[in-house]
């Protein structure tokens, strides 16, 4: 009895982009591409019904970013292995989405994307990352201190310009425990406005900016 076939999630803002991606893995007998998301928030809630073997997460989607859906997707349930796709090739930026528990990280390429191989090696259990990544420094925790799943979603946020009751909007929370939020990030990093923290949120690699 043959083996069944690795289940797929897809998640990217563009639809032609997810057709693609589509296409290039149901060419392959041993992938079924089980559903498709267009943003965090989707793949959150397609992962939790689908089950996939693996979710192909592009990186920069707009109010959730890859890392931070990954980071829910992980919380329930541990078993997905999550593919990350992404135009940066900065460590920090695939720091952040190996510590979020993504087990490969690829860059956005389609001319040359080993998407196949590298769906296949992820379902396997193994760490996918891309070879034009080089050798990549462990993260230096001193400079890395750990947010909350809640305090990269808020930091997203602010970073995409919103307030305060704008994102207690989106998070569906109060505008009070958002500024408790915001005063937590701002602590952790060692950061004294909202324009430096934005700066450094980007540089570190800790958000998308799409």
């Amino acid at each position: 009895m043959p083996d069944a076939p690795i289940s797929v999630l897809l998640v990217d803002d563009h639809s032609l982009v997810r057709q693609g991606f589509r296409r290039m893995l149901e060419d392959d007998p041993g992938i079924l591409v089980v559903g498709e998301a267009s943003d965090g928030h989707e793949a959150v809630e397609a992962a939790g019904r689908l089950h996939p073997t693996v979710v192909v997460m592009d990186f920069a989607l707009p109010s959730m970013n890859g890392a931070v859906a990954t980071r829910h997707i992980l919380k329930a349930d541990p078993q997905t292995m999550v593919l990350i796709l992404s135009m940066h090739s900065e460590a920090s930026y695939v720091r952040t989405c190996m510590d979020a528990g993504a087990r490969g990280y690829l860059l956005k390429n389609a001319m040359d994307l080993e998407l196949v191989r590298a769906v296949k090696q992820v379902a396997a259990g193994a760490q996918v990352l891309d070879p034009r990544l080089g050798s990549l420094a462990p993260p230096d925790k001193a400079h890395r201190p750990d947010l909350t799943t809640r305090e990269m979603e808020v930091l997203q946020l602010i970073v995409h310009g919103k307030s305060n009751k704008e994102i207690a909007t989106v998070l569906g929370v109060s505008a009070n425990t958002v500024a408790v939020h915001r005063a937590n990030i701002m602590q952790a990093l060692g950061m004294h406005n909202t324009a430096e923290l934005v700066v450094y949120a980007i540089r570190e690699g800790l958000v998308s900016i799409a």
